[in-house]
């Protein structure tokens, strides 16, 4: 225990705080002296988190390089006939809408640092809107692949969307900030 005296029942235990009495054993006062874990530190990942990394990327690049067999994704996009081009630039559009929101959100709550500090309206939430818009961009370049690839090309974006989402967190990594952690004196 903490070496204190026995305590009648009824009444309360009394706490030393860490510069007096305290033997530093005391488990309520653990809290105080511990430095709290910054939220900045990536927690290790585990092999399967690794393996399905790997595999969706290997798969968006098997897809990117051998496109439709004679030449890769990008010659076809830019070339081929078959593709229903409208529908294929609305999807395109769409896509860096959802980018910008995103890139939009992410800075706009740079600028909020404390909640005491002063009063900023937070943006209402965007999250339906890039649902929306994601989903319909998916239905317009599922419509403008389809000739090309049938029925093939709804596990060929749903491999690059999850590609994309593996690599985009390595892409914005230099966005996110490093909180500090620093104890108060009032």
């Amino acid at each position: 225990m903490s070496g204190g005296s026995a305590v009648p029942v009824g009444y309360i235990r009394q706490r030393y705080s860490n510069g007096y009495a305290s033997s530093g054993d005391e488990l309520e006062d653990g809290m105080l002296s511990r430095t709290p874990t910054s939220p900045a530190v990536p927690k290790p990942r585990t092999w399967t988190e690794v393996i399905e990394n790997v595999l969706w990327m290997t798969s968006a690049v098997f897809i990117i390089y051998l496109g439709d067999r004679h030449s890769n994704l990008v010659h076809v996009l830019w070339l081929d006939d078959r593709i229903r081009r409208l529908p294929l630039y609305f999807g395109f559009v769409g896509i860096l809408l959802n980018i910008g929101i995103i890139l939009y959100s992410v800075f706009f709550s740079r600028e909020i640092k404390k909640a005491d500090d002063r009063w900023v309206p937070l943006p209402p939430s965007l999250a339906p809107v890039v649902t929306l818009v994601g989903i319909l961009s998916f239905f317009l370049f599922s419509f403008a692949l389809w000739p090309i690839w049938s029925f093939l090309t709804l596990p060929l974006l749903v491999s690059l969307f999850m590609a994309f989402m593996v690599i985009s967190k390595y892409l914005l990594a230099g966005l996110g900030r490093i909180q500090v952690y620093t104890f108060r004196a009032d």
